[in-house]
């Protein structure tokens, strides 16, 4: 056999072993897929055993990221749902639903029979229409050890005024994402883009479509023009002359095996209706703040301000005579109306100067805004955080920062007023205390971590004898709800005996054993804790 030959041959068995390769990956992502479906389904089979609607008073949700916040269009609240927590080692999906009622500066834990599964990165978007919806769609859920995604394609509605969940079941929408942007216009749900991650391979949608509240069916939009680029993770928002901005996102690439290269896309796109006609809309995008805002020009100042600025400038008449011609036109004040999501005009102005125009010097505002002097509260730099817009106020709750290896999630929430931008107000603040990061370990359980699971040696019991009062004080665990199921307070406690056993057994003990000494430590306070409640109630019932 010739050269030639040989080429062809072994090209087959390159193109084969690729072939048997593609074969194997599909295999194993659809069997990830089938594990995280069936461990779906029993956190489904958990919330069907809620039967009724309940409103707990609660202390502020615990600390997350991806979830999503939105202010209620009829009330003074904010409504919290899903999210993800991630502590180093394990990874949690929320399907909570959390009530912030802003006058009152109050939370409410909410339990609603037939809810969404778990989730986060998903898009949630609330409408007037029947007392008031939460429209949800899409998301993901990650297996444990975050190797694995399932991206969902459901929709969703929180009947807000009723208090129940109702899964609308309408083909031709969008595929499986995360990470896309959904915004309500005219009677219509518009969603873009977001990705699809597997094992074997992720993709960056670009795509449009719309879900029409009225008939309840999706359609694919087909716009005009030069669009955005597939990309997750961008900014959309609703116009006042009612086009849709997208703006920036991220998206990656293969650009060889194993090899990704990510893109923060940083261009702005305008989704326009055709019976919109011509605009000359005019945006500014300031980066202090993270906003675009829509500028008009209103033109010179008045005659009382002119006469203001001409005593300062008789110091720098000079200057300005040499500038030329071209320096003297005068300063334009540009006024910012900013209409937020329940239809509040903030009104923001802004001065630009001319070239010419030097050496001038700063307002009292700039004085104040420079001033060291004053320490300025403000969040922390974050990610995937919650944001919302209700009466004029922005508010910002949680995300997650890296420090170093670590991602710190957040569980703070702040406050700012957008009609004076002055500062933030701190509504809840950060607890380091709550922050939990463990270091991945591959070390094998031996037989003194066993030990330790059984409670120790004799030599530790001597030590725990000589333990002061205050360090053998009995840690103060997490109460049990009334009626609350285990399983139910397991999930909401289990990062609290996940910690214990932890501190009991060691670093270096097998996370597996870790997890089944929490359980049946957590086990055992339970039904203590409902044995004691019964024999009170006896008590009470009792002559």
């Amino acid at each position: 056999m010739g050269k030639k030959g040989k080429e062809k041959k072994k090209g087959r068995g390159a193109e084969k072993t690729a072939a048997k390769m593609e074969k194997k990956m599909t295999k194993r992502s659809r069997k990830e897929e089938d594990d995280l479906e069936a461990l779906i389904a029993h956190f489904q089979t958990l919330d069907a055993r809620k039967t009724k609607i309940t409103e707990t008073p609660c202390s502020p949700p615990s600390a997350r990221l991806n979830a999503s916040l939105s202010a209620h269009p009829e009330k003074d609240e904010l409504i919290l749902f899903g999210g993800e927590y991630f502590n180093g080692q394990k990874t949690f999906l929320y399907n909570e639903l959390y009530i912030y009622n802003i006058r009152k500066d109050t939370w409410t834990k909410v339990d609603i029979p037939g809810p969404p599964p778990r989730r986060c990165a998903h898009q949630a978007v609330v409408v007037p229409q029947g007392g008031g919806q939460l429209w949800v769609f899409g998301g993901e859920f990650a297996s444990p050890d975050g190797e694995q995604f399932y991206h969902y394609k459901d929709l969703w509605v929180l009947h807000l005024a009723t208090k129940t969940w109702e899964q609308i079941k309408a083909t031709g929408g969008p595929s499986g994402r995360s990470g896309h942007r959904m915004v309500a216009w005219k009677r219509q749900l518009i969603l873009f883009g977001g990705f699809h991650e597997s094992t074997r391979d992720y993709v960056y949608y670009s795509d449009v479509y719309a879900f029409s509240l009225d008939t309840f069916t999706w359609s694919k939009l087909s716009p005009a023009g030069s669009g955005p680029t597939p990309r997750s993770g961008c900014q959309m928002a609703v116009t006042p002359q009612g086009s849709i901005v997208i703006y920036g996102g991220y998206s990656k690439q293969r650009v060889k095996k194993d090899v990704d290269r990510g893109t923060q896309h940083s261009d702005m796109f305008l989704l326009k209706h055709e019976e919109g006609g011509e605009v000359n809309d005019l945006y500014f995008y300031d980066a202090t703040r993270n906003r675009w805002f829509e500028g008009q020009l209103k033109g010179p100042k008045s005659e009382k301000k002119k006469r203001r600025r001409d005593k300062v400038e008789e110091h720098t008449g000079a200057d300005r005579q040499e500038l030329g011609p071209a320096s003297a036109s005068e300063p334009l004040e540009v006024v910012t109306e900013v209409v937020a999501e329940d239809g509040t005009v903030v009104t923001i102005k802004q001065v630009l100067r001319t070239p010419g125009l030097v050496q001038q010097p700063p307002s009292e505002d700039e004085d104040s805004a420079m001033d060291p002097s004053s320490p300025r509260v403000q969040p922390c730099p974050r990610s995937s955080s919650m944001l919302a817009v209700k009466h004029g106020l922005l508010f910002v709750y949680g995300g997650m920062f890296e420090a170093g290896d670590r991602q710190v999630t957040l569980n703070d929430l702040y406050c700012l007023d957008l009609h004076r931008m002055e500062e933030w107000k701190t509504l809840v603040e950060m607890d380091p205390k709550t922050q939990e990061w463990l270091e991945e370990t591959d070390s094998e359980e031996d037989s003194s971590s066993a030990e330790g699971a059984e409670g120790g040696d004799g030599d530790q019991d001597e030590d725990s004898e000589e333990e002061s009062d205050e360090e053998r004080e009995e840690p103060q665990h997490p109460e049990v709800a009334p009626g609350e199921q285990y399983m139910d307070y397991l999930a909401r406690t289990e990062q609290h005996w996940l910690k214990l056993a932890r501190d009991d057994l060691g670093p270096d003990t097998k996370e597996k054993t870790v997890l089944k000494a929490a359980q049946a430590v957590a086990k055992t306070f339970f039904n203590d804790s409902a044995q004691g409640t019964a024999e009170a109630s006896g008590e009470m019932d009792g002559p």
